[in-house]
């Protein structure tokens, strides 16, 4: 999302949690309890998101944050060493919640090209979801500006672990060396994601509703002709 150019507006302050939980919320080592620091720190990822996502990187400032989430910047810093620190939590935060939940089967015993086309619809879903596109926006609008957003992305566990899979497939199943196997997971997603997301956020035209359905199915037949052992 490009920078708006708004300052963000004062918000309402919601009583700091250090004071307004007091003694109930300590323990008897002076540590808030579990539960009041997992609200806090829920409170501050949530007032984070809202901000980067609706006023952009530039325009968010340590000081909006805190406000918003009704802490001092004291509290905030001792969370978070920076504001790009917190918004790499944030950015964790989306893309984890926008993964299938624990439990639910994507690679099952019935081929190659079968889970790399589960893993490709579960992708390009999470990819074109409204917060994975606004987030784009995002780091496509200021990265430039802000390198360490571009850091930020490239640090994500969850795209390591799609990584791994894929590459894990890739060995079992085509007996490609791991160093091969990992490049060619890296071009999986690139293929699966990049083009449908540029175009959601506005790159050009859209990929219409039948072309997004049968889009996994293309990106594999064509990525197996090419991912075979040599």
């Amino acid at each position: 999302m490009p920078p708006t150019g708004r300052r963000t507006r004062a918000t309402p302050a919601i009583p700091d949690a250090e004071s307004s939980t007091g003694a109930a919320a300590r323990s008897r080592a002076g540590r808030p309890r579990r539960e009041a620091a997992e609200q806090l720190g829920s409170r501050i990822l949530e007032s984070a998101r809202a901000l980067f996502l609706s006023e952009g990187y530039g325009a968010t400032s340590v000081e909006a944050i805190a406000q918003r989430a009704g802490i001092s910047k004291r509290t905030f810093y001792a969370r978070y060493d920076d504001k790009a620190d917190v918004f790499e939590a944030v950015l964790h935060d989306v893309v984890e919640s926008l993964w299938p939940a624990a439990g639910i089967p994507i690679v099952q015993d019935d081929g190659l090209a079968a889970n790399l086309t589960r893993l490709a619809r579960v992708m390009l879903e999470a990819a074109l979801m409204p917060d994975a596109l606004s987030l784009h926006r995002l780091i496509v609008g200021e990265s430039m500006r802000f390198p360490r957003l571009a850091a930020a992305v490239n640090r994500q566990a969850a795209s390591e672990q799609a990584v791994t899979l894929i590459a894990r497939l890739l060995v079992r199943e085509r007996r490609l060396a791991r160093k091969q196997a990992d490049f060619a997971a890296r071009q999986f997603l690139h293929m699966v994601i990049t083009i449908p997301q540029r175009l959601a956020i506005g790159l050009g035209a859209p990929l219409k509703p039948a072309e997004l359905r049968t889009w996994p199915e293309r990106v594999v037949a064509l990525f197996l002709e090419g991912a075979g052992p040599r």
